[in-house]
């Protein structure tokens, strides 16, 4: 059974103490730096959906092209992500991480060009950028936070989940207020992202002052993460629960809607799930390291959302705020412990980066084919409650493999250490 003992030599072990922030002052700006990096990595993504309709009326394009400007960051997220730790090798993890706040900005100001080349190209300049920092961001708080690394991973968490629900429901009240057309508005939210370099700034110099040299351990590849078990174990939850998570994402408000609700109530169920996850991405990790419990976390959030998937079965209409409630503080914490197995089982910030970018890689290519199969189901079932049972029964090996990555041990193929 992992303890908190367990769970604290996680935290710190094989991080040399140059590594860590080295006072107050220095860890709350890299605080500050790594919410900003995260509030970046949804909002200009996620605008485009409440704008879709808008898009495809005045560009013309078809339903699949529409849907490549949803997909296609998802597909950049698994694609790109085995590219991430070469570059901080290469370069530092922290100018890697400006560079794809960079890459958010140039991304943003492609896609006010007007034509279809330029908001396809820039959607993918985009999705680069953030598939490089979903990466990286584990692993430098691996690396610098030391025993804060529950709370710094339930802030990024909760960021992640503040930016997602910020950019669906405040994007169309914006181009409203500013009286501006799709394709500028949704340039707008590149200032997010020039904002989050200005807060980035310190940790490039802090880089400047302390770049290992290229012979350093830090510089040299992870061998063999690939074919490690616990690897695996940690990539197997973060796929699943990707998986889960989109497709009832994609799908919950047709759902709603065929159970008799109406447009705009169900499009306010899908805003309060984000809105609830919130909550759940910053307590979930907190709680899990304080407690020293990952894997009775892994149990808790397939049981919440088994409970909303069960409601949406049998009764979706009755008690949908219930069921929306479960669902939203499940699947987020899902996804909170996800993030946080991956600097767990790491003994340090480049073992983290790796564990990282294979769990990612998987993880968001599985999550790119949930929607597509889960809508295959309910076109040859007729209905939902076949799509919403495979669902209910893809949580079970999700808690198994849950449990299994919960154990206290590394993934750590090229390291002595291979447990605490």
């Amino acid at each position: 059974m992992t303890t908190q003992s367990d769970l604290a030599a996680d935290a710190t072990s094989v991080v040399s103490p140059a590594s860590q922030p080295p006072d107050a002052r220095a860890r709350l700006l890299l605080a500050v730096g790594v919410i900003a990096l995260a509030l970046n990595l949804r909002p200009s993504i996620i605008a485009v959906s409440p704008m879709l309709n808008l898009i495809r009326h005045d560009t013309g394009m078809s339903t699949a092209v529409a849907g490549l400007l949803t997909t296609l960051p998802l597909l950049c997220f698994g694609l790109l992500a085995p590219i991430a730790p070469w570059l901080a090798r290469r370069c530092g993890i922290e100018s890697v991480l400006c560079a794809t706040m960079v890459a958010v900005c140039v991304g943003t100001a492609i896609r006010d060009v007007p034509s279809m080349p330029a908001l396809l190209g820039g959607t993918v300049v985009i999705g680069a950028g953030i598939a490089v920092a979903n990466v990286l961001i584990p692993a430098i708080i691996k690396r610098d936070c030391g025993p804060d690394i529950g709370l710094m991973m339930g802030l990024y968490s909760m960021s992640l989940s503040i930016g997602a629900a910020l950019a669906a429901g405040v994007t169309v009240p914006l181009a409203r207020a500013a009286h501006t057309d799709w394709r500028t508005t949704l340039a707008l939210w590149g200032w997010l992202a020039a904002a989050a370099l200005v807060a980035w700034v310190p940790q490039l110099r802090r880089q400047r002052r302390r770049q290992p040299a290229r012979t350093s351990p830090a510089t040299q590849p992870v061998r063999g993460m690939w074919t490690h078990p616990v690897a695996w174990l940690v990539t197997a939850f973060m796929g699943l629960q990707s998986f889960g998570y989109y497709a009832t994402t994609a799908y919950l408000p047709s759902i709603l809607i065929d159970a008799g609700l109406s447009a705009g109530e169900a499009g306010w169920m899908l805003s309060l799930a984000n809105l609830l996850g919130i909550v759940a991405a910053f307590v979930a990790p907190t709680l899990a390291v304080r407690a020293g419990r990952p894997g009775l976390l892994a149990v808790l959030v397939a049981t919440l959302t088994a409970s909303g998937l069960a409601g949406l079965i049998f009764a979706p209409a009755s008690f949908a705020y219930g069921w929306i409630l479960l669902l939203g503080l499940g699947q987020v914490a899902a996804f909170s412990l996800a993030l946080l197995l991956i600097v767990l089982r790491t003994p340090d910030g480049r073992h983290a980066a790796q564990l990282s970018s294979m769990a990612q890689c998987c993880g968001y290519l599985l999550a790119a084919a949930g929607p597509l199969a889960i809508g295959a189901v309910r076109q040859a079932s007729g209905g939902w409650s076949a799509p919403l049972v495979v669902l209910l029964i893809l949580l079970v090996p999700q808690t198994v493999v849950g449990l299994g990555a919960a154990r206290s041990r590394y993934a750590a193929p090229d390291s002595r250490i291979s447990q605490n």
